[in-house]
């Protein structure tokens, strides 16, 4: 592949010198760099292994080395004699520091393996696991030619109620509702020969449909006793640490399964049953994985007052990872159950999930530094291709090998692939930095691994994206699902790429991504605005109102004045102190800034006059209380003390007016402040008894 040391370089502020064949015969020049103590990096992916035997061979080798792929990702392409930008910042990304670790989770297991299928078909795959495992087998029918006549492991049957949990940590819950208890079935087949009607198997479990309650079976069981039709059904329990799911329909029919839980459809007749059982020996002992996300309540707008607001997370997950806590007014993430797919944080308007693998302020330095260095190196109109470190990587690397093939045209020159765990793990934040940062659009690449919930909420967080840019006056589109499954389709999709070229600032931004969501958000916004296209020759206050689609984590609330009571329950639910009220005036106030879209206002308003309006307002009032509405104060018909609003109380005593106990003073008691009804109660009481006397 085509390399220019000078640019490369000139863009590191290094001279670089150029090897050809350096895990070959220029191998002492890799050696005496890894000996030096610095951090040495390797862009070769290919010869990953060699290196590392290279280094293992060579005697005072200290320094730590990473390695970064430069050849599929534009060496191997046709546009491969300009990608040199790109090739920098690539190198320079690879020279930033590690992000700091994260917690972990932890799991364990001891081989506790749970087949369910077919009885002869879990035989056998317990007979390929029995050398490492403890089997036992929950038996759904007989199979084909039923099971053997040996007992060798424990036989479960019944009806499945639940199974739940993950590796070293399921939980089965099943009923036995059979005539015939397993447990003592001796497995003599006298019950077949005697069952006129063949409904009994292999299985030694009597089919419903076809018994005619001849009890044949039962008399001929007497010396076993094993069946008996007048037994109750039993619940039972049973923990596992893994499960090996040999039926048609999966027990557990998620996108992303629990760890430990792994189904074939075919059974052992499936391709990949060999990989499966291999995987399966793997499974035993105790694990760690990264915990993917950070969750601050206090950020949450799920809930409040037992009332639902944002419930985003919970519904994009497909790990069934996130569940809904009503009464503590938050959601709950299983970290045992989450797979790091990200897309919850992608969702999340107020940042309360975060993505923690990498988290968001080193995700910012690393397309900053990608950025500013395809800049330095003479590039222009950079297109941020993220996709996963699994299918994604792959089909890239695919793509480069078909491309130096001579077919297909690769990874054009200002296309800079960028790594992720998983695609959906990015949202609007990041997004809108990277076009602040100098990025001209952002491309996620979907390969088919992604759940279609997380290809909807990208799609529905790209048109909010897209609605800011095109509403602040930038012309094109800047943000781009590629969905291709094939080395052909993202070629395809790639060349649209190249050819592209959407109006971005001119001026590149500095600012550090944070760890708070919004406060990102705010930053990219606020540099997109000031080069604004709409906002040319306008004055610096003059407003300007940009619709967003619903998805959207900015806008403001309309209130129907005529319902609303001011009786304030909004702003005790809003969590993001969006709504406020006035303690010297009856008065309801809004900080359009604050507003996440949660919906929780709407939701908790009893007069039902409150409707969202997704929305970014460019203009100072943003940050500004202003008020919706406003009312005329009730005076305590006793005291004169101001309590409520008239239209408030005005309301309860139309309510509350034909109420059998509020009647007489009763009802006019409610005209008064609390301190004076009280006085008014007591005063009543007094003289009631001195009547009475």
């Amino acid at each position: 592949m085509p390399l220019e040391p000078k640019t490369l370089g000139a863009a590191l502020a290094e001279t670089l010198p150029l090897h050809s064949a350096l895990c070959r015969r220029e191998a002492p020049a890799f050696q005496r760099a890894i000996q030096s103590g610095d951090e040495v990096i390797v862009a070769c992916t290919q010869e990953k292994r060699l290196f590392g035997e290279l280094a293992q061979q060579t005697p005072q080798a200290e320094s730590p080395i990473r390695f970064v792929n430069i050849r599929e990702t534009g060496g191997w392409s046709r546009d491969a004699g300009r990608a040199m930008p790109k090739m920098a910042a690539l190198l320079a990304q690879a020279r930033l520091p590690e992000p700091e670790p994260v917690a972990t989770v932890s799991y364990a297991s001891q081989g506790r393996l749970l087949v369910v299928g077919p009885l002869d078909q879990a035989e056998q795959a317990a007979a390929l696991l029995a050398d490492a495992m403890q089997i036992t087998i929950f038996s759904r029918g007989p199979g084909v030619a039923g099971g053997a006549q040996e007992r060798r492991w424990p036989v479960l049957a019944g009806r499945i109620d639940a199974l739940s949990g993950w590796l070293g940590a399921f939980r089965l819950g099943w009923t036995r509702d059979n005539a015939i208890d397993l447990d003592l079935c001796t497995r003599c087949n006298a019950c077949l020969a005697a069952c006129p009607e063949q409904a009994i198997g292999l299985d030694y479990q009597i089919d419903g449909a076809k018994c005619r309650s001849h009890r044949d079976c039962e008399r001929v069981c007497t010396a076993a006793g094993a069946i008996d039709f007048t037994r109750p059904d039993e619940s039972h329990e049973a923990a596992f640490d893994l499960v090996l799911d040999l039926g048609e329909a999966p027990l557990i029919d998620w996108h992303a399964p629990p760890q430990g839980y792994l189904h074939l459809r075919g059974g052992l007749a499936d391709p990949q049953a060999g990989a499966t059982l291999v995987r399966l020996r793997g499974l035993i002992g105790e694990f760690e994985k990264p915990k993917f996300f950070d969750y601050k309540q206090k950020l949450c707008a799920h809930s409040r007052n037992e009332q639902l607001g944002c419930n985003a997370c919970v519904e994009v997950c497909s790990a069934h990872a996130i569940s809904s806590d009503l009464a503590r007014q938050r959601i709950v993430v299983e970290p045992h159950l989450c797979v790091g797919c990200g897309a919850c944080t992608t969702v999340c308007p107020t940042g309360a999930l975060a993505y923690a693998y990498p988290p968001a302020p080193d995700q910012g330095t690393k397309l900053r530094t990608l950025l500013a260095t395809y800049a330095a190196a003479g590039g222009r109109d950079a297109v941020l291709l993220l996709h996963s470190q699994e299918g994604g990587r792959a089909l890239v690397e695919q793509l480069g090998r078909e491309a130096r093939l001579g077919r297909a045209q690769g990874v054009p020159a200002q296309v800079i692939p960028v790594e992720l765990w998983h695609a959906a793990s990015t949202g609007i934040d990041l997004w809108l930095s990277a076009l602040a940062f100098g990025a001209s659009q952002v491309a996620v690449l979907a390969t088919g691994e992604e759940a279609p919930d997380y290809l909807t909420a990208l799609r529905a967080q790209m048109a909010v994206a897209q609605a800011v840019m095109n509403g602040l006056g930038y012309t094109g589109v800047h943000f781009r699902l590629v969905e291709a499954g094939t080395p052909a389709a993202l070629d395809t999709e790639l060349a649209t790429l190249r050819d592209a070229r959407p109006q971005t600032p001119a001026t590149a931004a500095r600012f550090a991504v944070g760890a708070e969501k919004r406060s990102t958000l705010e930053m990219a916004l606020d540099h997109l605005v000031e080069a604004a296209p709409a906002r040319r020759g306008k004055a610096a206050d003059a407003a300007l109102a940009i619709a967003l689609p619903a998805a959207s984590p900015f806008g403001t609330i309309d209130v129907d004045r005529d319902k609303c009571t001011m009786c304030l329950a909004c702003v005790s639910a809003c969590p993001a102190s969006a709504l406020q009220d006035n303690p010297n005036a009856p008065q309801l106030r809004f900080v359009e800034k604050n507003c996440v879209q949660c919906g929780l206002c709407d939701s908790t308003c009893p007069e039902d006059a409150i409707s969202l309006v997704p929305r970014l307002l460019v203009a100072p009032e943003r940050s500004q209380p202003v008020v919706l509405n406003e009312a005329k104060p009730w005076s305590c018909i006793r005291c004169s003390k101001p309590f409520g609003t008239a239209k408030a109380i005005e309301a309860m005593l139309g309510r509350l007016a034909g109420h059998s106990m509020f009647q007489g003073d009763a009802l006019e008691r409610l005209k008064m402040c609390s301190d004076c009804r009280v006085i008014d109660l007591y005063t009543a009481t007094n003289e009631q008894k001195i009547t009475e006397l």
